[in-house]
């Protein structure tokens, strides 16, 4: 994609659902007992990797429009007739892992594979504590493909070493089924989508600061009826956008503001980012707002600590920003980018490098001083959605073209992007 820039972004847009909370919808829609109703749905190359899935396992999925699903639950799950493709999702497999491994009638043997970029990926910190509550998972030293067979499970006590979201969630998922409660003890605030989601089919999930207990009922899980709010990873681009653009202000409507997720529209106002939240509401038993950013001058920040967990998907995004700041902005305490879609660390470091940024890597985040004139380039996406989209608005403020390779990726969260940024910029698909 070819990137020049243009004028200043003016207007209310909206973003695509929110990535996370539609994983958990068809998931945990497939192991209730009835109908559920899920409006707002993303349909991404991840969640559709869900849905293949979903549907792989007997659950039948009913599509009204691309953004509109019934999924009819049936309280259990069947075997598949082959191997189940999470793609580059790893949402998918780390959630499904949990779902199967406690899924002692029905399923069967089944194994989680995707693509190479998925099967680089660490899947120890579920694998390992999944068999502390007895599962059966066959593993490649650490890595998928998963063969998980299913098994009735018994509950555990967990301290997790690093606060996720995906290891949190893959336990309570397990837990449905087990004998005993699966109390999880996390270091600091994580996502907590499956919690609010589980509460809301009337499962039995009491929380209690950092400390998540569930226990498992005898009722099945009622079935949701869900408007599916903005996602606010999505919205980071828009916003960040809006920040760097002179003269601009955009609203973004019907973002969700799940407090475990706005890290980085803290971090944007700490920079000296206008930050404004507006019409906020409850949408499907979580927080949703209108939210507003005005073009500003940035000032670099230092970024650590619990922050890192409540903005873990924005630190592409955030590195552009950065490298407009006045000041140094420093990023500790981040080494989960490492072992995401790719080394996010490093390839923020090469991309933004090639477009002149001031900016060196440590084992755990990054340094930039800013304020730095970019300039045009070509640079890889290495097939990361974040890092792409996160290019790509980098060309908004570089002075020429910047060429963003292997940008088919965006699909993977958010479809429409290239879209909504050619209303403000020129943008050229080669």
């Amino acid at each position: 994609m070819r990137v020049s820039s243009g004028g200043a972004l003016r207007g209310r847009v909206r973003v695509p659902g929110d990535k996370s909370i539609s994983h958990r919808a068809l998931l945990l829609g497939a192991l209730a007992e009835g109908d559920s109703q899920v409006r707002g749905f993303l349909p991404s190359g991840d969640c559709l990797a869900t849905l293949a899935c979903v549907r792989a396992l007997g659950v039948e999925v009913v599509a009204h429009d691309v953004n509109t699903l019934t999924v009819r639950g049936m309280g259990g799950l069947a075997a598949p007739t082959a191997a189940l493709n999470c793609a580059r999702s790893g949402t998918t497999m780390r959630l499904l892992a949990g779902i199967l491994a406690g899924q002692s009638g029905g399923a069967g043997a089944v194994t989680l594979t995707g693509e190479p970029q998925l099967l680089r990926r660490p899947m120890g910190r579920i694998v390992e504590p999944l068999r502390q509550m007895g599962a059966d998972i066959a593993d490649d030293d650490g890595r998928a493909p998963l063969v998980v067979r299913g098994r009735r499970l018994r509950g555990c006590d967990f301290v997790l070493a690093v606060a996720s979201a995906q290891v949190k969630s893959a336990l309570l998922l397990a837990g449905l089924n087990a004998g005993g409660a699966t109390i999880i003890h996390q270091p600091g605030p994580a996502r907590d989508h499956t919690e609010r989601m589980l509460s809301a089919m009337g499962a039995d999930v009491e929380v209690d600061g950092l400390t998540v207990t569930l226990r498992p009922g005898s009722v099945p899980l009622a079935p949701l009826d869900l408007d599916v709010p903005g996602d606010i990873s999505s919205a980071a681009f828009v916003l960040a956008a809006a920040a760097l653009v002179s003269g601009s202000e955009v609203t973004v409507e019907g973002v969700g503001v799940n407090p475990t997720r706005t890290g980085f529209l803290d971090v944007l106002r700490a920079m000296g980012v206008l930050v404004t939240l507006e019409n906020a509401r409850q949408q499907g038993g979580e927080p949703v707002a209108d939210v507003t950013v005005r073009a500003s001058d940035l000032v670099g920040v230092e970024v650590g600590g619990e922050t890192v967990v409540r903005m873990i998907d924005e630190f592409p995004i955030l590195a552009v920003a950065a490298t407009q700041a006045r000041g140094t902005t420093v990023v500790r305490a981040a080494g989960e980018l490492r072992v995401k879609e790719t080394d996010r660390i490093e390839a923020i470091v090469t991309g933004l490098r090639a477009l002149g940024a001031r900016i060196d890597s440590h084992p755990d985040g990054f340094i930039i001083e800013g304020p730095t004139r970019l300039h045009g380039a070509t640079v890889d996406s290495h097939g990361d959605h974040r890092l792409a989209m996160a290019l790509t608005v980098a060309g908004l403020v570089a002075e020429g073209e910047v060429v963003v390779e292997d940008v088919e990726c965006i699909d993977d969260s958010f479809p429409g992007f290239v879209e909504l940024m050619g209303e403000y910029c020129v943008l050229r698909i080669a």
